[in-house]
C-alpha cells in the first residue's frame, strides 16, 4: 500500500458505517423527528442518523417553506443534546430539485465507508413508484419505513419496517397552532420554540 493512501474505516475494520437518513423540509422540526429517528437508530443498531433538510421536495403537495437557512438552524437545535444524531445538508448545498437518487448517488462516491439508511415514513410509502429512478435507487440505499396511522405496512419494493409509537404531531400541525397563537410546548424542544418566537415564524 502506498505511504500517500489513507486507511477509511471501512479498509480498517472491514465493514461499513451504518448511517440513517431523515430527509425532510423541517417545517419546523418537532419531537415526532427526533422519536422516529432514535427507534430507528436504537433498534436497527446504527452508528448514527443524520437530518437531511430538502431544498425543494418533489414528492408532497406544494406548500410554502421558510428560508433553508433557519430551517437548518431549527434542526440544528433541535437535535443538539443528542451525539448520535446529526445533519447532512447537502441537498441544501447542491439546491434546485431534492431527488433522493441525486442525493444518494453523490453521498456513496464522497463516503465510500457509509452504508446507508434512508427513512421514510407509511405516509410516503404510497409515492415510491413516482420517485425518480426508483428502480435503480432501491439498489443503491436500504429503505426504512415508519409505520403512520391510516396507512397500510406493504409496497411491492423491498423495506424495514420499524414499530414506532404512534406520535400525532406534524409540521403542518404545529405552524397551525403558531398561527392561532395556542401553546407548542411540547410539541417542539424548547430552543426550537424560543428560535421561532424570536425570528416571529409562522405568524
Amino acid at each position: 500500500m502506498p505511504a500517500t493512501q489513507v486507511l477509511t474505516k471501512v479498509d480498517y475494520l472491514g465493514k461499513k458505517r451504518r448511517i440513517g437518513l431523515l430527509g425532510g423540509t423541517f417545517n419546523p422540526p418537532h419531537l415526532g423527528h427526533s422519536i422516529i429517528a432514535d427507534q430507528v437508530l436504537s433498534q436497527l443498531g446504527l452508528d448514527e442518523v443524520l437530518f437531511m433538510p430538502d431544498n425543494l421536495p418533489p414528492h408532497i403537495d406544494s406548500k410554502e417553506t421558510i428560508a433553508a437557512e433557519k430551517r437548518l438552524k431549527m434542526v440544528e437545535l433541535s437535535i443538539a443534546d443528542n451525539p448520535n444524531f446529526g445533519i447532512e445538508d447537502i441537498e441544501l448545498k447542491r439546491g434546485g430539485i431534492s431527488y433522493t437518487y441525486d442525493t444518494i448517488k453523490q453521498l456513496t462516491i464522497m463516503h465510500p465507508e457509509n452504508e446507508y439508511y434512508f427513512i421514510i415514513g407509511g405516509d410516503m410509502v404510497d409515492y415510491l413508484p413516482k420517485w425518480n429512478r426508483i428502480d435503480d435507487l432501491i439498489k443503491m440505499v436500504k429503505f426504512i419505513g415508519v409505520q403512520r396511522k391510516g396507512f397500510e405496512q406493504k409496497s411491492k419494493y423491498p423495506l424495514m419496517w420499524v414499530d414506532v409509537p404512534m406520535i400525532g404531531v406534524s409540521s403542518s400541525l404545529i405552524r397551525e397552532k403558531i398561527s392561532q397563537r395556542c401553546s407548542i410546548r411540547y410539541l417542539v424542544k424548547k430552543e426550537v420554540a424560543d428560535y421561532i418566537e424570536k425570528e416571529g415564524l409562522y405568524k
